[in-house]
């Protein structure tokens, strides 16, 4: 059975390999839906959540930002106190203005962020998220990309992964978790 184990998990990637860095060691540099910079040196002392999207997201980007949106009404005043982002996977197409009319569908607090290709990338990778692009007919496109909503401590420690659909009665908690 020992040697069983040692096989199935020689291959497995370390750890800090696929969890996503602390906030203060990511090095990315993007712009907010109100054409503000945003680094992540700004989120020091937050807690923080992340969701990685983009606009013309059919289904789960707007799912997800509605749930985020029942959660931030589920922790009442304490909410206030998280940052929460939606950084979009599709740079050509999500400018500020464009993430500033999407966002605003959804609870105030959540800031949309964009960037040029490489600083998006940049951030991908420092939060370990997959995302690509897939061509459609007709030269349309749409995204895949990773639909966990990531929350960090205000020390910047990675916390906890919500996942996509997960209850409520879950994922609040996670968060409050976060918070303190």
């Amino acid at each position: 059975m020992l040697g069983v184990g040692a096989y199935r998990t020689r291959n497995r990637p370390a750890l800090s390999e696929v969890l996503p860095l602390p906030i203060g060691e990511m090095s990315w540099a993007l712009t907010d839906h109100r054409d503000q910079s945003v680094r992540p040196t700004d989120w020091a002392g937050h807690p923080v959540m992340v969701f990685f999207g983009f606009t013309w997201c059919p289904d789960v980007c707007p799912t997800t930002l509605s749930d985020i949106s029942l959660w931030l009404e589920d922790l009442g005043a304490d909410a206030n106190r998280l940052i929460v982002a939606l950084i979009s996977v599709d740079p050509e197409r999500d400018t500020p203005a464009v993430l500033a009319d999407y966002v605003s569908s959804f609870d105030p607090r959540i800031i949309g962020l964009t960037g040029p290709a490489d600083e998006v990338a940049k951030a991908a990778a420092d939060f370990r998220v997959t995302y690509r692009r897939v061509d459609k007919d007709g030269g349309d496109y749409t995204m895949d990309h990773t639909a966990g909503v990531f929350l960090f401590h205000p020390d910047g420690r990675f916390a906890s992964i919500i996942d996509f659909h997960e209850d409520r009665r879950f994922a609040v908690p996670k968060i409050r978790r976060t918070l303190s």
